[in-house]
């Protein structure tokens, strides 16, 4: 394969990282806001006392729960919010690792193109 071509196809590949870490970087997002919005009903919980009503939207329907299975289920939720966080992150960082190797070996086969390139306009 032709340097150029080669370099074509890595340009191609490094674009699909980039675009794959665009994708990761936005659930992250994603799950902190859905981290922050469960935080500040775990708070709101904290505040009330055991015989406060709780309620539930399931559907159109509003049903009325008990505040330590609420509590529970905002609990885990949080748990598991945390774990893909953490995942999630890991992900992005294996990406831009991958990312940046490329992005020298982009950057080295650019410049032995246009040593190529002045090369051949030097010896015509």
């Amino acid at each position: 394969m032709d340097a150029q071509k080669q370099l074509q196809a890595l340009s191609e590949e490094f674009q699909g990282l980039q675009n794959e870490l665009e994708v990761l970087v936005d659930a992250r997002q994603k799950l902190e806001s859905q981290q922050q919005e469960n935080e500040g009903v775990q708070a709101e919980f904290v505040q009330l006392d055991d015989e406060s009503n709780i309620y539930k939207l399931i559907g159109p329907v509003l049903l009325k729960q008990e505040k330590t299975e609420a509590t529970m289920a905002v609990n885990s939720r949080l748990e598991f919010i945390e774990k893909e966080i953490k995942r999630i992150e890991g992900e992005i960082d294996a990406t831009q690792d991958k990312s940046e190797k490329m992005r020298s070996e982009l950057i080295q086969l650019q410049s032995q193109v246009q040593q190529q390139a002045a090369a051949a306009s030097a010896s015509a």
